[in-house]
């Protein structure tokens, strides 16, 4: 294999592996730049993750609710993941709730216990993330009304738009959290030292 094809699979490789917990064989003499190349997949991989939770969503609207279908995109999103994409929101949400200068900010970052602007962070986020995508099949439901299969086509779409923006923001913001503190998973200890 030519030395450009072999740098370019190695860091697709690393941007699946640093952002899923898709099974992949593991790399012989993994080197840093293999990371730092894989930046330019990170959008390939959002999608995937998107196309995953639009899959089942859909898949979850021909047998059961909206709300349900939903949930199931999002449990599946959060497997597919490995809740990495939600672990750096919550850090983020702990560092900037609970410290006032950029030092605090980032020893909270780096305590690998949960706070409660975490806390209370993750369960808005995953709320409206979980009620923003069952209301996409009322969405779809008009469109269908006024195109017919073209609609059913735009839902879905709108689903995996939906699904694959909210995995690929939210990790932006992981791997902005994770490269700068350094850490994966927020701090309660050091929010209640802050008066948090």
């Amino acid at each position: 294999m030519p030395s450009f094809l072999r740098n370019e699979f190695r860091a697709l490789h690393s941007a699946v592996m640093f952002f899923t917990r898709i099974p992949l064989p593991s790399l012989a003499n993994h080197e840093d730049a293999d990371l730092q190349r894989s930046s330019m997949y990170f959008p390939l991989v959002g999608w995937l993750a998107g196309a995953v939770a639009a899959a089942v969503w859909w898949a979850g609207l021909k047998v059961w609710p909206p709300a349900v279908a939903s949930g199931a995109s999002l449990a599946a999103t959060l497997l597919l993941t490995g809740a990495f994409h939600e672990d750096g929101f919550a850090d983020m949400c702990d560092g900037f709730g609970g410290g006032h200068t950029r030092a605090r900010i980032m020893e909270i970052m780096r305590d690998s216990r949960i706070g409660a602007f975490g806390a209370i962070g993750l369960v808005v986020m995953l709320g409206l993330k979980w009620h923003a995508v069952a209301a996409l099949a009322g969405v779809g439901a008009a469109l269908e009304a006024c195109g017919g299969a073209a609609g059913a086509g735009a839902s879905a779409a709108a689903g995996a738009v939906a699904a694959g923006a909210g995995a690929s923001a939210v990790g932006v913001t992981a791997a902005a959290g994770a490269a700068g503190a350094s850490s994966a998973a927020a701090g309660a200890g050091g929010a209640a030292a802050a008066g948090g």
